[in-house]
């Protein structure tokens, strides 16, 4: 099979290969590869790992154009993102597998960028009228939050990158952020800590309020009633991360360990420890979320810091199969999918020191 599909290579110009040619190329049915290019999860994950596979060396793309006028649509998704939040290493992970996803569809991003909840319903509207996309992708759900509702009274199809609204019918992915912050907490409150401080992302956003929930149902486990002073709610960026450590370090009551809502933030954080002479994973612990960035490797700090983790990429990746999903006419409006959140033991955590 392999040799025959490189000479079909070899006698074909890259990107002229129709769906009945590629099929018959790899020896699979059209009605399995559209399915499989279409992300339907009745296709095994190996088969449609090898037909992506072979699509890409055969160089077979679905012709755009043609599946546009015959079927009205766009052949792209938008995602309309926030100047002063939407550009950091999560978002570029979770894009990173969103794209990928998207181009064995031959689906485009259309990216949108706007300076604050107004513009980002305005850029809404705009996208719904100028049909320029066939979906759209909300991220960072809030607490009473009205661009779902306000998408369906568009009519503008839509998937929820956090927690939704059971029920609501539109479809969901999330990660347990709640679980995830409670075992942390929880692992740390075993090592004997009583003291602990949580760097959490902003007030309002639902993956934020899970996070704060799960820490406080932990140390409401252990009889402890943690006081605002060792909370603290931002954006997840190194600064943040640096002065709330260097705040926590001046209380009275100082926290012992500490758990940080991102790497970003951990990094702030190690820097703060050392500013302050104190020794990470010995004087005070550190658990961080998200260690899933090439560039920021919790296994090659120094020391190696513990972490949840949960990948974006593939949460991009996955994102991506539902909308083609959608976009091949399927009804995903019920989809709902929670993640499991891994607990990463390192060296940045250890009992308190004897002396407090």
């Amino acid at each position: 099979m392999p040799s025959a599909v490189r000479c079909c290579h070899r006698g074909r110009r890259q990107g002229h290969m129709n769906l009945k040619e590629f099929a018959q190329a790899i020896g699979m049915s059209q009605t399995t590869v559209s399915r499989a290019l279409s992300g339907y999860p009745e296709v095994k994950p190996e088969t449609r790992q090898r037909i992506l596979k072979l699509a890409d060396e055969l160089g077979y793309h679905p012709n755009r154009s043609a599946a546009g006028l015959a079927t009205g649509r766009a052949g792209a998704v938008g995602i309309v993102l926030k100047e002063a939040t939407g550009f950091d290493p999560n978002t570029t992970e979770f894009m990173a597998g969103l794209g990928t996803r998207l181009e064995t569809g031959q689906i485009d991003i259309l990216i949108t960028v706007v300076d604050n909840e107004a513009g980002e319903l305005a850029a809404y509207r705009r996208l719904a009228a100028s049909k320029r996309v066939d979906a759209v992708i909300v991220h960072t759900p809030k607490t009473g939050d009205g661009r779902m509702a306000f998408l369906k009274a568009l009519g503008m199809p839509f998937i929820v990158h956090g927690r939704g609204v059971e029920g609501e019918g539109y479809p969901w992915l999330d990660i347990d952020n709640f679980g995830a912050v409670h075992r942390a907490t929880s692992y740390l409150l075993q090592l004997g800590h009583r003291q602990i401080g949580l760097i959490n992302g902003a007030r309002g956003d639902v993956f934020a309020e899970h996070r704060l929930a799960g820490y406080r149902k932990a140390m409401k486990d252990y009889g402890i009633s943690a006081p605002e002073r060792w909370i603290v709610h931002g954006p997840f960026t190194d600064d943040v991360g640096y002065r709330a450590t260097q705040d926590f370090l001046a209380l009275p009551d100082p926290p012992t360990a500490l758990l940080a809502g991102s790497m970003m933030t951990a990094l702030g954080v190690m820097r703060a420890v050392r500013s302050a002479g104190l020794a990470l994973g010995a004087d005070i612990s550190l658990i961080a979320h998200d260690d899933v960035f090439n560039y920021i490797n919790a296994d090659n700090m120094v020391p190696t810091v513990s972490t949840t983790r949960s990948s974006m990429r593939e949460a991009g990746a996955r994102i991506g199969d539902l909308l083609l999903q959608m976009l091949s006419g399927r009804d995903i409006s019920k989809f709902s999918e929670i993640w499991p959140v891994e607990l990463v033991l390192r060296e940045s955590t250890c009992p308190p020191p004897v002396n407090r």
